[in-house]
């Protein structure tokens, strides 16, 4: 606590003098009764790519940040808001928290705080944790934001932090927190849709295309009908393929 002041020059020094592109910075703040509100007025006017609000409870807080980063922002709308989920209450709050304000880019879990709230034991099973992960994907989805997972705090277990990634993009997260650079290729390895996942999906969508296209209302892709909601999946993972590099002439050259 005592560090919180020089804390926030240092940030404020970075975004201002530091060339993070084509990284999207996030500045975590302190909760707002906690010294945010000043974190905010350093850190806003360098126009970080979003805000990171810790201990989001209800939708009172999302409005209350909204309205101070409004205040110190380079420009209109220009600065989001990502809001981290870590108590009980924060969690069955989650579907108002994730519609409070167009300034909501996303929710994020932490399982931390959350299982202290609980008092039970964090384990890496992840049992203690389902309920809450459940509420926070499912409440994102709805409000139409992406949800990220909590951290894997263990440095020393890459492969458990491999298998809760994976845990984490089969529940529906479209990303996960890291506390360590080292986790950072881990995850993006994780999340980055596999040659064989790329093949399905363009074949998925090339095949209902054709389909569309020749007036055709059954799709069959291998011997498997294929409806909207395959399609709309399979899109999805194009999309984010396309966000990793990849491109069709990829596809046609290594993976088909």
């Amino acid at each position: 606590p005592l560090e919180k002041d020089a804390a926030r020059l240092l940030v404020s020094e970075a975004l201002a003098r530091l060339d993070y592109s084509p990284s999207a910075t996030v500045v975590r703040i302190n909760a707002l009764d906690a010294g945010g509100e000043d974190d905010l007025a350093l850190v806003v006017p360098h126009g970080p790519a979003a805000i990171l609000l810790p201990k989001a409870q209800a939708p009172e807080d999302i409005v209350q940040a909204c309205q101070v980063i409004a205040r110190f922002e380079p420009g209109p709308d220009t600065v989001r808001l990502l809001a981290l989920i870590e108590t009980p209450l924060g969690v069955l709050g989650s579907p108002a928290i994730a519609s409070a304000d167009r300034r909501v880019a996303g929710l994020a879990f932490g399982a931390e705080d959350y299982t202290a709230g609980l008092g039970v034991a964090r384990t890496k099973a992840g049992t203690e944790i389902s309920f809450a992960r459940a509420m926070v994907i499912n409440s994102a989805q709805t409000a139409g934001v992406p949800a990220y997972d909590t951290p894997f705090t263990d440095l020393a277990d890459p492969d458990g932090l491999c298998q809760d990634t994976q845990t984490a993009r089969a529940l529906g997260f479209k990303g996960k927190l890291c506390i360590h650079p080292r986790q950072v290729g881990v995850v993006h390895q994780v999340f980055t849709p596999s040659p064989a996942e790329i093949a399905w999906a363009d074949d998925v969508v090339r095949a209902f295309e054709t389909a569309m296209a020749a007036g055709v209302g059954a799709v069959a892709v291998k011997g498997r009908m294929v409806d909207a909601p395959v399609v709309d999946r399979a899109r999805q993972v194009l999309e984010l393929a396309r966000a990793a590099g990849w491109s069709e002439e990829v596809v046609s050259c290594e993976t088909r």
